[in-house]
């Protein structure tokens, strides 16, 4: 009886929502999630999860911005309900993993060379000036490599005060890469690592500790997650086609097409195709176990499918590009794989619960104060 009651409430949710009430009787049983990782999607997690709670009294979701590299290490330990990376896993990492694991891409981002040099705002960086900065071999703001993409603009004689990451991190992994897709002497070393040994930089935490860096430092450029370079420059970047790109909604949406999402739900584009495609684009993933204690495996599964419906309306405006349909209803399905260790005691489906309240991101809304918005590409 008591179940038929939960199956009613449940069905009846979408109106309650839209009336403004809890969506969790207060009589339930309170559920708490724990979470860590990824700093690169910290501020749209941590969004999503208040905005959660708000509908939804009895289940808490606490994630903690770690860095992909130690998120992935407390999931192995089993000291949290789910991990994020940027770096998503590797088979080596999944198979210490005794519950097995499902990766669940949730969003997707622009990694950006922000830089701090009084009296430029439009700089343009080659493919070869910006690996050359981080391999050590680029040294002065006035290097002929940046001069020549930067006609008329007053390029001063001063050292580059190169920041990069000092954890273990999944932005690092994905910048890393793209770096050893376009320049052969990084892919031989420091080449492709989530903490590679770089030639060059002073070393920061985080996303959130690289920008402080920044804005902290003059003559210094550094590598973000998109939606940390507020208050920052931001270059624009020499992609594939020789075209110079800057971040927004449009160019990391054309990167993001050019690729099919394979049925692991794991896909990289390390140097997208595309005149419009903006070079350095990544999904980001949650790490989730594929049993749990029927509660948790409940709330997990609703708090993912929240994500992936109503919560993508606020990606675009802190600076996330939101998934297309097609990949939601990827991850809707590979979600599914998440379930009661107890077998007879049926888990909720994944999908369906918020459905009716999806509508289209409004590009205009008004973003977190700490946080910068995709611009639209003009």
């Amino acid at each position: 009886m008591r179940r038929n009651v939960g199956m009613v409430m449940t069905v009846a949710l979408a109106c309650c929502l839209s009336a403004g009430c809890s969506s969790q009787s207060s009589k339930g049983d309170s559920v708490k999630l724990q979470g860590s990782g990824a700093s690169f999607p910290a501020p749209l997690y941590y969004k999503w999860f208040k905005d959660y709670k708000a509908g939804n009294k009895n289940i808490s979701v606490d994630y903690q911005s770690v860095g992909s590299g130690a998120g992935v290490k407390n999931f192995i330990d089993g000291t949290v309900d789910f991990g994020a990376s940027d770096a998503a896993m590797n088979a080596k990492e999944i198979a210490q993993v005794d519950k097995g694991v499902v990766l669940l891409p949730m969003t997707a981002g622009t990694i950006v060379l922000a830089y701090n040099l009084e009296g430029v705002k439009d700089l343009k960086l080659s493919r070869d000036a910006y690996a050359g900065i981080f391999l050590g071999k680029v040294t002065k703001w006035n290097d002929e490599a940046i001069k020549k993409t930067n006609p008329g603009v007053n390029l001063p004689d001063k050292n580059i005060n190169v920041i990069v990451r000092s954890d273990s991190s999944g932005t690092t992994y994905v910048f890393t890469k793209h770096l050893s897709a376009i320049n052969k002497d990084f892919a031989q070393s420091p080449g492709t690592n989530k903490l590679p040994s770089w030639p060059v930089g002073t070393k920061s935490k985080g996303n959130e500790g690289v920008t402080g860096s920044l804005s902290k430092t003059p003559g210094s450029i550094g590598y973000i997650e998109y939606s940390f370079s507020k208050n920052l420059s931001v270059a624009a970047l020499e992609n594939k086609a020789g075209e110079f790109v800057k971040a927004s909604t449009a160019s990391a949406q054309s990167a993001l097409d050019a690729v099919e999402m394979p049925t692991d739900l794991v896909a990289w584009l390390p140097d997208p195709d595309g005149k419009e495609s903006y070079p350095i684009v990544t999904y980001t993933w949650l790490c989730c176990y594929k049993k749990y204690e029927k509660k948790k495996a409940d709330a997990l599964k609703d708090v993912i499918n929240y994500c992936l419906t109503k919560g993508q309306e606020s990606s675009e405006a802190l600076g996330y590009v939101p998934l297309s349909d097609k990949v939601v209803a990827k991850v809707q399905e590979a979600a599914k794989q998440i379930t009661a260790e107890d077998a007879k005691k049926a888990s909720l489906p994944v999908e369906g619960r918020y459905s009716l309240l999806r509508t289209p991101v409004v590009a205009g809304a008004e973003a977190a104060p700490h946080v910068r918005r995709l611009e639209s590409a003009h």
